[in-house]
């Protein structure tokens, strides 16, 4: 899932993205205030890591700005602060939890995984689909029981397809939730994975919507 990390300290903003990186998120950057709130205005990220101590724009006015402007995705907020005070004036402004620095990154990883989760109205922490399961911390999947092997493209295609099940996605919004800034996207490259995971889970899971995109059926022949 991609993810806006918001922290204008260099050293700190390179290891939390290289360690979420790691843990399966694509993870775009930013370092200021004002750069997070275009980012937050302008594309579907999944979640947000925001530091309350920004420059140009404190954490805090971009949270309240976008959440003025109906920006709803969850905001995990991460400061240094650890007074009470703090806190509670993050969460009174829209932020939808916090870490306090020092960061444990699986924490950090866990935390974002649930917000998505019930962002979405999942109450349980793996996904289900006809006979498909998808673990999101184990980045699993099975298949009536079985283990599936799948490439990092495929499982966050198929993550994406399941959290949005029974809405037709169109490749341009596949792919905004699926690459960060900087990577190259081949032309074809939506129609491939769909490809090889109806290969390897059966036809029966992701329809084509001629014309529009792309729909996950949640049980057979029902949307």
């Amino acid at each position: 899932m991609r993810i806006l990390l918001a922290e204008d300290d260099a050293l700190l903003g390179e290891g939390l993205r290289a360690g979420l990186r790691q843990l399966g998120f694509q993870v775009d950057w930013v370092r200021d205030g004002l750069a997070a709130e275009r980012a937050l205005r302008a594309n579907p990220y999944a979640a947000s890591v925001l530091d309350l101590s920004l420059p140009a724009k404190d954490g805090l006015a971009v949270l309240a700005a976008v959440r003025t402007a109906q920006v709803k995705l969850p905001v995990l907020v991460l400061t240094a602060r650890d007074a009470v005070r703090d806190r509670v004036r993050g969460l009174d402004a829209g932020a939808d939890d916090y870490v306090i620095k020092p960061v444990d990154m699986l924490e950090l990883a866990a935390r974002l995984r649930a917000l998505v989760r019930r962002s979405h109205g999942q109450p349980q922490d793996c996904l289900f689909a006809q006979d498909v399961l998808l673990d999101p911390a184990a980045r699993a999947v099975h298949k009536a029981g079985e283990p599936v092997l799948l490439s990092t493209r495929e499982f966050d295609l198929l993550h994406t397809l399941m959290l949005h099940a029974g809405r037709v996605l169109s490749r341009e919004q596949l792919e905004q939730h699926l690459y960060s800034w900087g990577r190259e996207v081949e032309s074809n490259a939506i129609e491939v994975h769909v490809h090889r995971l109806r290969r390897k889970l059966g036809n029966a899971l992701i329809q084509t919507v001629r014309g529009v995109g792309y729909v996950l059926m949640r049980a057979s022949g029902s949307p």
